[in-house]
Order: structure tokens, then sequence, then C-alpha cells
């Protein structure tokens, strides 16, 4: 296996909705957790500790052990300033990097066109969902979105069709609204070409794939496959884009929200399982990300929307651990009376993946120099 950034590739996890990182990553020995939580809160025999401060929320046991085998970073605190607590703009602001101007070109789209300049391989950024999220949208960048493997491959030419037009319609209703109509129509007809023709690629790839892992029947879990099935394929993606829904848990979050991680950390863990087992784990890295946290307090079923979130980081060349800090739970120092407030920049975490793994410069895509972390093995 070569260990060289040509072949780095980054799966990125969209946590849609707002993980309540606070009871994912659980400060189980702090009694202002206990004090601000009556309802939405974990028990210390709900939890997995990791040190005398942490625990891995107990539903998430595969994170544990990832955690364990040092192929787990867990970021913390991560965010920006004055953060956004709107899903839709807090979304934007992560998937363009632009917290203080509407951004019309996704962070990952700009990664992508840095990886593959003449947008030769329709396939260097792929999505797993409908649409297209943000991050991988620039006019002229060609990136492949794919609902289900399976279902393509035996698709014929009028299903084809419709499926484009649909997604089409799903990409126009998605960024109608964020950048008006001109650059979306421009987009569209460039891209939806370029949709089909990916698609086309990879419809034989289901076929091709063996595996020994059992991936379990949720979204996350097929999606996560799907990612492991064209990335054994080897057809030069460098960029995957996959989403888990669910996490606006405003009211009965202790039964959703258990559910949720044990979903994600079950995926998570399969798939890299799944890479190790066919030798080809080295080189991706998976970063799972969401818009923000949630408040202090509970609501007395939910939590809401808040900031001072965290982020994961996952892979065999990962250098498993905390970083950054735990934001304070000190009520006197919440932001603004209710929240954690973030100690590092989310720019600098892209930053960090950017430059490092993909071997790509961050300050044209995040707009400046951020403190990054040194989560990779040399």
């Amino acid at each position: 296996m070569s260990n060289s950034k040509a072949d780095n590739t980054l799966v990125v996890v969209q946590l849609t909705g707002g993980n309540d990182f606070m009871n994912t990553i659980v400060p189980y020995t702090n009694k202002h957790y206990y004090d601000a939580r009556k309802k939405v809160v974990l028990s210390q025999d709900q939890v997995l500790p990791i040190n005398d401060d942490l625990a891995i929320n107990a539903n998430a046991a595969p994170f544990k052990r990832l955690y364990d085998e040092g192929q787990m970073a867990i970021i913390q605190g991560i965010g920006y300033p004055n953060s956004n607590r709107s899903h839709f703009r807090g979304m934007d602001i992560w998937h363009t990097a632009e917290p203080n101007k509407i951004g019309s070109e996704g962070w990952l789209a700009q990664a992508v066109q840095e990886l593959d300049p003449k947008g030769e391989n329709v396939l260097t950024g792929v999505n797993i969902g409908q649409g297209l999220p943000r991050a991988m949208a620039k006019t002229g960048v060609p990136v492949t979105s794919i609902g289900d493997l399976e279902g393509y491959g035996v698709m014929n030419k009028i299903e084809k069709d419709q499926l484009r037009d649909k997604a089409i319609e799903a990409f126009k209703s998605i960024y109608g609204q964020a950048i008006g109509t001109g650059p979306v129509a421009e987009y569209i007809g460039k891209t939806g070409l370029d949709v089909l023709e990916g698609a086309d690629l990879l419809s034989s790839v289901a076929e091709q794939y063996k595996s020994s892992i059992e991936y379990a029947d949720n979204a996350i879990a097929k999606s996560l496959r799907d990612v492991a099935r064209i990335h054994l394929a080897d057809l030069g993606t460098r960029v995957f884009y996959a989403s888990h829904g669910g996490y606006d848990t405003h009211a009965n979050e202790m039964p959703s929200h258990p559910k949720l991680v044990g979903d994600l950390s079950g995926a998570i863990s399969d798939f890299l399982d799944d890479l190790r087992e066919h030798d080809a784990g080295e080189n991706v890295t998976v970063l799972v990300f969401t818009e923000f946290g949630r408040r202090m307090r509970d609501n007395g079923s939910g939590t809401d929307h808040g900031t001072g979130g965290g982020a994961f980081m996952f892979g065999n060349r990962i250098i498993g651990g905390l970083y950054s800090e735990y934001p304070s739970l000190d009520p006197k120092e919440w932001e603004h009376g209710e929240d954690l407030k973030h100690t590092i920049d989310f720019r600098g975490i892209y930053g960090t993946v950017l430059e490092q793994w993909l071997d790509v410069e961050a300050s044209p895509i995040v707009k400046g120099n951020f403190e990054q972390i040194t989560p990779f093995k040399a």
C-alpha cells in the first residue's frame, strides 16, 4: 500500500440537525452536566469511560472500540464565532466555510477542483444520497450523486432520465432559495449530464463487491457500504460525502438519540473493518461533523439548538485521542448564558484535512489561516 497523499481519500459524514455532543461524549463526572440536564441525561452506568472526565455514550459502543484501538479522534468544542443556530444558515456556513456572507462555492467542491483541475474524472467527488450537498457544489466542478447503487444498476433509460430530472428538481429547491436562480440554472445545465455519466460508471460496482462484513439495515450503514464498494472498485474517487439525518432532537431525545449514535457508530466501525478486510484502509480518513451542538439545559423532552459541538475523525492513520478542549460546563462560562463556547474553529479542522491529508492548500478555501490539529501518523 502506498502512503502518498495522491491516494488519500476523505469520507465526510454529515449529521443533519445538530448532534447533542454532550450526550455523545459525556462529561459523566461533572456536576454542571447533571445540574443542567434533568431528563435528557446519561447516568454513569449508561456510559463507557475513556478517562476520569469523559465517556462515550454506551449506545455507541463501537466508538469505544475504535477509540481504544487508536482509530478515533474526538475534536472537542468545534464551532466558530457568533454561531448561527438556524439549520439552513448553520449548514450553509459549514458547507461553504463562509460564516460572514452567503457563500456559493462548497469547500469540498473546491478541493475536488484542486485534485482534478481539468474535471477529467466525474467520480473524483461522489455524494451518496439525493440531490447534491452544497459542500460538493461549485459551477464547473463535476460531482456524481448516487442514491442507491443496487437500484441504479437495474434501471432502464427512461427510469434513469426520470431519476436525473428528480435530482435536478431536488437541486433547484435546495439552491434556489440560497443563491438565487442564475448560477443554479447554469450549474444544473453543466452537472445534470455529469451526474448521469458518473452514475453509469457506477452501475456495475455493486455486483463486483464481496465482503464478509454484514452492515446493519439502516440508512447510514447502507450509505457507508456504498462508499466502501465504490472505493474498492478503484475508480479514482478522492472525496465521498454521506449524510445521516434525525439529529434535531427538540423532543423525545432519549429514545431517538441513542439509536442514532448506535447506528452511526456501528456503520463507521463496519466500514473501517470492511476496508481493512480488503487491505484498503490505509488511505481513508472519515470526518464526521454536524452544524451545531445543543444547549446546556434540556427542555424536559429534548434539547434546543446550541453551539460548541464536536466532530470526529476515524481511520488507520489517525492518531486517536482528544483534540482541542472540552468547553467549560461552568454556568459562569456559558455563551449567551445557555451554551457551550467553541474552543476550536471548524475552518482549522477543514484546513487540517485539506493540507495534511489531501495536500490541497487550505487558505483560499477556508478564507484565512486557522489553528490546525495534527491527527495523522507520518
